[in-house]
């Protein structure tokens, strides 16, 4: 095996250590089935056990470890952004919104669990979230300070000028004609908004300097542009199998894309583009170690 051989292997066992160090901890966090109100905890962990990508658990963790800390120091706050990311999927596949009926390769939340329950379940992973934020053991691994940060960040980038407004002004685009301008605001808000929370979280976790916050502010906003026009690409050309979720949904819903905007050979431009501007931050961080580059590169090249 050659040496990029051997670099690629260490980077997906350091990918999977991660992913099941998150796995455990969302176990822990999670609340247990056996109670009168047992069904919505079922549906909280149906929802966010057992599958995703954990791109923003994993940002986190690296984050964290990238400005010196440990990055299991950064777990609850890497849960926290799992459970919200979780809950916005519930609430997007509900039928007032994008009406979904398959996610991660299984029936969405509402399917399963019926729609009252799916939109509760919704809910609270959004309050859980904040619980874990400043929780015992979150005060314990970064100090009471910085967890209080973290809840102030984490607030903002999932409200109205957040991620919610991004779903509004989303909801608000439907069957018209926007322009590039209005596209990338929303998806700046839309999923932007909660890349940025995960390595700006990180970098709170570990007791970084302001202006290493506000680098992974930078690089969260140019990931999470990349990342967006790749689903875009791969609503048109991807494959349910290997997505665990509907393709041609934007196009039924006469959703502007980037495709749409661009056509494919632009979109993967732009998508380039944003990618090598995230690069050029993590150049302006000084890390000493790849796995950032490669976790960037990944997500730009990713098939699901």
């Amino acid at each position: 095996m050659g040496m990029r051989g051997k670099t690629m292997r260490a980077f997906k066992d350091e990918l999977n250590w991660c992913a099941g160090e998150i796995e455990k901890a969302l176990d822990y966090f999670l609340p247990g089935v056996q109670s009168r109100q047992g069904v919505v905890a079922q549906a909280m962990r149906y929802s966010t056990l057992g599958g995703g990508k954990r791109v923003r658990g994993v940002l986190v963790m690296k984050f964290c470890q990238a400005c010196g800390g440990d990055p299991r120091q950064g777990l609850p706050f890497a849960c926290a952004l799992e459970m919200i990311h979780a809950s916005s999927l519930i609430h997007d596949d509900l039928p007032c919104m994008d009406d979904d009926c398959l996610r991660r390769g299984k029936p969405s939340c509402h399917v399963a669990f019926g729609e009252a329950n799916a939109l509760l379940a919704g809910d609270a992973l959004i309050n859980l979230a904040f619980d874990v934020l400043s929780s015992e053991e979150s005060v314990k691994a970064v100090g009471a300070e910085n967890a209080l940060k973290a809840v102030n960040l984490l607030s903002r980038k999932v409200g109205v000028d957040g991620m919610i407004g991004g779903q509004v002004v989303d909801l608000e685009s439907e069957g018209k004609s926007i322009d590039e301008e209005t596209l990338e605001y929303l998806h700046r808000l839309k999923t932007c908004a909660l890349i940025q929370a995960a390595a700006a979280l990180g970098c709170i976790a570990a007791g970084a300097s302001k202006e290493k916050l506000q680098l992974a502010l930078h690089y969260g906003d140019a990931l999470g542009l990349a990342f967006q026009i790749v689903d875009d690409i791969l609503d048109v050309t991807g494959d349910v199998a290997q997505l665990g979720k509907p393709i041609g949904s934007d196009s039924e819903q006469e959703k502007t894309t980037y495709v749409t905007l661009k056509g494919l050979n632009g979109a993967k431009a732009d998508a380039a583009q944003c990618t090598q501007r995230a690069r050029e931050v993590l150049d302006a961080l000084g890390l000493e170690e790849g796995f950032l580059y490669e976790f960037t590169d990944m997500l730009l090249n990713r098939t699901k």
